[in-house]
């Protein structure tokens, strides 16, 4: 069944948190986590696998900072081919052709001109560069994400549909305030993604950034207003600090319950952000069985 179709008719369930559990595994701060395709892909392999074992219909590749900009500040733009290939190499031998695999393009951490030095088209070369390897490796889907800026978003877009046309999900982050939605840039949440679909995305919506309970507020603005196929992967809670390590708040129960709300404002594809696992995943999927 085209996947599309299947997501308008069926929903989908996408993974939860990569960086998370990576955490869990023993990733510290300042380390790249997409060199450990290359390093530990063993660990990337089981992470993988244990979200498809609690119910995910797609898994996503550990490449968030795959691009060349972003895996420059860490010294590996040397390796940014082997790295997003490897990911994608990984994921197949996780999901056995069982499963559906969706190459992940995360922001550059740059910020645009006049903000900032980089400019549209090194944004656009740069996730060109990564959805082209990506691409070759046989991703099924691409999905982009976090994304702050709809401008850097728009451009990885276009970067994509540029050479190919398998489906696009993408979201962006938003902060809530004055009972409005809108990115750090100030960019409001149903304009936005409406140009996303304009510029060639097929499913629109949003992650990180806010917990579960205040992704429903989201949901319900855009079940009402847009008319289109939406994502949401909420993060687990905003983050907490306990002595050294950050705790996202929501247990399983409280975030699956939370989703099964945004699900009935009409969302059809559902996920996990920062603080869910495959925990978290499987409460979703056990509920979601049970419509």
């Amino acid at each position: 069944m085209n996947l599309l179709k299947k997501i308008s008719e069926q929903g989908l369930l996408f993974d939860g948190a990569m960086g998370t559990m990576l955490i869990r595994e023993g990733l510290t701060g300042g380390k790249a986590s997409d060199f450990w395709n290359l390093e530990k892909p063993n660990i990337i392999e089981k992470i993988h696998r244990a979200y498809i074992q609690a119910g995910s219909d797609i898994v996503t590749t550990n490449t968030f900072g795959g691009s060349r900009i972003k895996l420059k500040k860490a010294g590996l733009e040397n390796h940014i081919e082997e790295i997003n290939k490897n990911a994608v190499k990984i994921a197949k031998a996780a999901t056995e052709g069982k499963k559906l695999i969706a190459g992940d393009i995360g922001p550059t951490g740059e910020m645009l001109y006049p903000m900032g030095m980089m400019s549209e088209e090194d944004a656009f070369d740069s996730f060109l560069e990564q959805a082209t390897y990506l691409q070759e490796s046989g991703v099924d889907a691409f999905i982009v994400e976090t994304m702050f800026d709809l401008n850097e978003c728009k451009a990885a877009i276009r970067a994509i549909r540029s050479l190919s046309d398998l489906p696009i999900f993408a979201t962006l982050t938003f902060n809530y305030a004055g009972g409005n939605f809108a990115t750090m840039m100030g960019n409001p949440a149903v304009d936005s993604l409406q140009e996303m679909l304009d510029v060639g995305a097929n499913v629109v919506g949003a992650n990180c950034s806010i917990g579960s309970d205040t992704m429903v507020l989201l949901a319900e603005i855009l079940g009402r207003e847009l008319k289109a196929l939406r994502i949401m992967q909420p993060n687990a809670g905003l983050p907490e600090t306990h002595g050294s390590s950050l705790v996202y708040p929501e247990t399983p129960e409280q975030y699956s319950d939370n989703l099964m709300k945004i699900k009935n404002f009409g969302i059809e594809v559902l996920g996990g952000c920062c603080g869910t696992s495959p925990e978290y995943i499987a409460r979703i999927r056990e509920l979601l069985s049970q419509k």
